[in-house]
């Protein structure tokens, strides 16, 4: 119903600051809650962070203190900074928006996906 787009990732050194973006095809001020799951080479998928409104956002423990999400309503974007940056956050990371569709169901759209490779 609604399509997400991931962009920032690439090769990077450690350390310093990395922006991920997941730009929504509408608006998002609805949707229940965004968030970014990655999934590293060989492992299994993990919650990185999730935001439900501005200010009010949860993190997977691995990413505690390095890592911040937010959403911008009126720009139908969301982001992860990422700081601090370690090999171990190499990762595809999608982005997913939760939304109530015609029929009062919950729906979870998830973008395509975007590399992260930390290295030197």
């Amino acid at each position: 119903q609604v399509q997400l787009v991931e962009s920032g990732g690439g090769l990077v050194q450690p350390g310093g600051s990395l922006r991920l973006s997941c730009a929504a095809s509408e608006m998002i001020i609805s949707f229940l809650e965004m968030g970014w799951y990655r999934q590293g080479p060989g492992q299994q998928r993990e919650l990185v962070a999730r935001v439900f409104s501005p200010g009010v956002t949860n993190y997977g423990d691995t990413v505690k203190g390095r890592f911040t999400v937010s959403r911008n309503n009126a720009k139908n974007t969301m982001y992860l900074q990422m700081n601090s940056r370690n090999p171990e956050d190499t990762a595809v990371y999608y982005c997913y928006g939760d939304e109530i569709n015609a029929g009062s169901q919950i729906f979870r759209s998830w973008g395509q996906g975007t590399d992260v490779t930390v290295s030197t």
